[in-house]
């Protein structure tokens, strides 16, 4: 596995720490339980308060690359995706007078096909705007391929993607524009995002 912190790769190793960044100019330490080992089967990626400096960062970023937009969509895929979401809206109006607007995609990311994606605004609303799409892992790309399938019946101005944890594995066309942390993993590892409502608030690797 190999971990990308901005543009640099940082090799995994047994005798390294693992250093995730997370504000522009401070990297931080995971303390010694996370010390990367050979036959490691559940590893702490980030904890509560990284994870809130991941998700601030990216609200920088996306109010940086936005800054002449009069209306940003946040649109939260599924329940980890919304709080994903949520919690950018809370930052982005804090931070500046911008309008946000805040709506949730509902699709199985096991069978997309299953059942129509749902999107609680109107497809109308989209029209012309500036669209985040926001997730919590992108790993193949197929949930995100999918959820953004709806808007191509209209002409957004633009559509952008933000996720926590991004997975360096793609099977479908997609792009992560906004990343708090990239990962290289195999298929057979597992990416467990727990930040639900009476959860850990962390980011493991399995």
């Amino acid at each position: 596995m190999k971990i990308l912190i901005g543009r640099s790769k940082v090799p995994s190793s047994v005798s390294r720490k693992l250093l995730i960044g997370s504000l522009r100019s401070e990297p931080m330490k995971i303390s010694k339980d996370v010390l990367i080992k050979e036959n490691f089967k559940h590893m702490k990626l980030l904890d509560k308060r990284q994870i809130e400096q991941k998700i601030k960062r990216l609200s920088i970023e996306i109010l940086e690359h936005n800054f002449d937009e009069e209306t940003i969509i946040l649109a939260g895929i599924n329940n980890r995706g919304m709080v994903v979401a949520e919690e950018l809206f809370r930052l982005l109006t804090d931070i500046s007078d911008k309008k946000v607007t805040l709506t949730r995609i509902r699709l199985s990311p096991a069978n997309p096909l299953e059942s129509p994606v749902e999107i609680d605004l109107p497809l109308n609303d989209f029209r012309d705007k500036a669209i985040i799409i926001v997730d919590d892992v992108a790993n193949t790309g197929r949930t995100l391929f999918y959820a953004i399938a709806p808007l191509l019946d209209i002409l957004p101005k633009k559509i952008e993607i933000a996720v926590l944890v991004d997975r360096k594995h793609k099977l479908f066309p997609i792009n992560v524009d906004y990343v708090g942390l990239s990962l290289f993993t195999t298929l057979k590892e597992n990416i467990d995002v727990r930040i639900l409502e009476g959860e850990e608030h962390a980011v493991y690797l399995t």
